[in-house]
């Protein structure tokens, strides 16, 4: 073997060399690429994933705050509702007391002779019979009662009589015959009369 295919072999052997380098230095820089790409897809992947975990965190938090907010305004509305109602009751009230307070004040500033009326025909209904004795307040004790007793005995032809006591009502009476005592004062029969006609009188004044 001379020397020129000494040489020809030798440039066959390092172009193989070389080109087997180039070559596994390409599958290895693919290999590379390859690892790169893969990882930057999956990192593509977990950033997206984690995108819409947090868009969907952010819709739930804003969804759950607009609930919030429109829970607490409807609270707020219902409150200021039932407040709103409680005033109007208690002006309703209010005014129902008034109605009332007037009716006794105005039994109670009856002229002498129609008062006395009154409370003869009172002492007549309750005591029928004429039986028992009429306890009338002090000031009534000295303006109205004798008249007032002799007037219902008139009436029913009984033997009502007036009583050395008073009582601390307003006015009206009580009348008692034995242990039994029957309240006839003004202020209680107005407070019975309220039981039984709050509805109607309501009605006529607020509906």
């Amino acid at each position: 073997m001379n020397g020129i295919d000494t040489i020809l072999r030798r440039l066959d052997t390092d172009a193989k060399a070389e080109a087997d380098a180039v070559l596994k230095k390409a599958r290895q820089e693919a290999e590379i690429d390859r690892i790169l790409a893969d990882a930057a897809a999956q990192a593509e992947a977990a950033a997206d994933k984690f995108r819409t975990q947090a868009e969907a965190e952010d819709r739930d938090l804003l969804a759950k705050s607009e609930r919030t907010a429109a829970e607490r305004e409807e609270r707020l509305v219902s409150a200021a509702q039932m407040e709103g109602r409680k005033t109007i009751l208690a002006a309703k009230q209010t005014v129902m007391e008034q109605v009332y307070d007037k009716a006794l004040e105005k039994l109670l500033s009856l002229p002498r002779t129609q008062y006395i009326e009154v409370l003869a025909a009172l002492l007549a209904q309750a005591s029928p019979e004429g039986r028992g004795e009429a306890i009338f307040s002090a000031a009534d004790r000295e303006t109205a009662g004798q008249a007032a007793v002799d007037a219902a005995n008139a009436k029913t032809g009984g033997h009502l009589m007036l009583s050395a006591e008073t009582a601390p009502i307003r006015g009206g009476f009580l009348l008692r015959q034995g242990s039994v005592e029957v309240n006839c004062a003004f202020e209680t029969l107005v407070r019975l009369q309220k039981t039984e006609t709050a509805g109607l009188v309501a009605r006529k004044l607020f509906d």
